[in-house]
């Protein structure tokens, strides 16, 4: 087999494992020198090729390449660009070809979730509508845990332990101070459509009156009153009510409670807040004293709490990702096989990039308590081993060491493109 380049690429919100696989991806690379020659990382995702700014990840040391496993955020800068189609955007995938081509390319390595995956799948279509060979696999990636087929995806096991942890420490907190002060905390999440981060959070409690008292998804319809009232009675009975929220909570008609009115750049509704929003109607409805917080960017980028399920999860990915472009296969995605759960045990299979791209996984409602507020036994037999063991990062003057790239850029040989 001739030797060639490859092209890896983070796309979407990072996690606190991302770069965990470009560690996989890049380790298994070197490790094949003979078919693989230089490693290029698009700066800032799929722009980075389409603008051809490239880093040459060969200059990068080994001990940089392995701190990758440790460092959360996206190493090489991510995106939000979704292609088009082929028929009326011509012009972005005659480019891509050109850079591959300039740069000998042959092997595309795409880092995201479902909406990466469709890019990912488009540009395998290259090698057959432009005549150039290109392998091209997804890797997989994303905190929300909505990619179909495999078991979870890289990225949701380090921000549902933090979600636990975060929703069991806060709850100590509101308990001790309830008798004369906040009677109820909000804590938002991440999770547009899929309540799977939301559920994460009731692996805190698991008896009478343990918080969470309430846990709210997007999969089921919210109802003002009947969440009112549960309020009012794990107040009344407790003390205080710890309440975790899916960022997609919304009304039976599908409006968010927290519709901010914009989209992003994948036409993804921009959502505003629903811990205000829902801590407004407890002060409105109960009146309460509240306190109300939104993990936002903190629990997809906590490294330092990372689950060991999680890291090992999504090096193994990346390493997989290699090996099956080696192998010739072409629009795959690594998936995770959940073998047994006692013990917990899992392995790397792979899937094709069709029954993956734009298709999302919800909670199943065998996951949901009968009541709509919390999770049951078979939720947290799954949930529970994705949050397991501990990986810390190394230390360095009381904080997390994170790697140090040098992040050369490769030459540029064709003109400008404007996207």
């Amino acid at each position: 087999m001739a030797q060639h380049n490859a092209f890896y690429a983070q796309s979407g919100g990072v996690t606190a494992v991302i770069n965990a696989s470009a560690c996989g991806v890049i380790e298994t690379c070197r490790r094949h020198s003979d078919k693989i020659g230089k490693v290029y990382a698009g700066h800032n995702g799929i722009i980075g090729a389409l603008t051809e700014d490239l880093i040459d990840v060969s200059q990068e040391s080994d001990e940089a390449i392995a701190a990758l496993r440790h460092t959360p955020g996206g190493a090489f800068g991510s995106c939000r660009y979704k292609l088009k189609d082929i028929e009326t955007h011509r012009a972005q995938y005659e480019r891509l070809i050109e850079v591959f081509k300039a740069h000998d390319i042959r092997y595309f390595f795409y880092n995201g979730g479902g909406d990466s995956a469709d890019t990912c799948l488009k540009v395998s279509q290259l090698s057959e509508k432009m005549g150039y060979p290109l392998t091209a696999i997804h890797v997989p990636k994303t905190v929300d845990n909505d990619l179909p087929i495999t078991d979870n995806s890289p990225g949701f096991g380090s921000v549902a332990k933090y979600i636990a942890t975060s929703t069991q420490e806060t709850a100590l907190d509101i308990a001790s101070m309830c008798a004369t002060s906040t009677k109820v905390f909000v804590l938002e999440v991440m999770g547009r459509h899929a309540g799977w981060i939301a559920a994460a959070g009731a692996l805190a409690g698991n008896g009478e009156g343990e918080p969470p008292h309430l846990v709210i998804f997007p999969e089921l319809p919210f109802q003002r009153a009947q969440v009112m009232q549960r309020v009012d009675e794990a107040v009344k009975k407790y003390g205080y009510c710890v309440i975790v929220v899916s960022e997609g909570a919304r009304y039976e008609d599908g409006t968010f409670l927290a519709d901010a009115g914009n989209t992003d750049a994948f036409g993804h509704r921009q959502l505003g807040g629903v811990a205000p929003t829902l801590a407004g109607m407890v002060k409105q409805d109960l009146g309460y004293k509240y306190h109300w917080a939104v993990a936002d960017y903190l629990q997809r980028a906590a490294r330092h709490l990372a689950s060991k399920t999680d890291v090992e999860q999504a090096y193994a990915v990346g390493q997989k990702a290699v090996e099956l472009a080696l192998d010739g296969k072409n629009a795959m995605m690594p998936t995770i096989k959940r073998v047994s759960e006692t013990p917990y045990e899992w392995r790397i299979e792979a899937t094709p990039l069709a029954e993956v791209a734009n298709k999302e996984k919800f909670m199943p409602r065998e996951y949901i308590r009968e009541d709509g507020f919390g999770i049951t036994e078979a939720g947290r037999r799954y949930l529970s081993p994705l949050i397991q063991g501990e990986d810390f990062p190394p230390f360095e003057n009381g904080l997390p060491k994170v790697a140090k790239l040098t992040k050369a850029k490769v030459p540029r040989k064709l003109p400008t493109f404007e996207l």
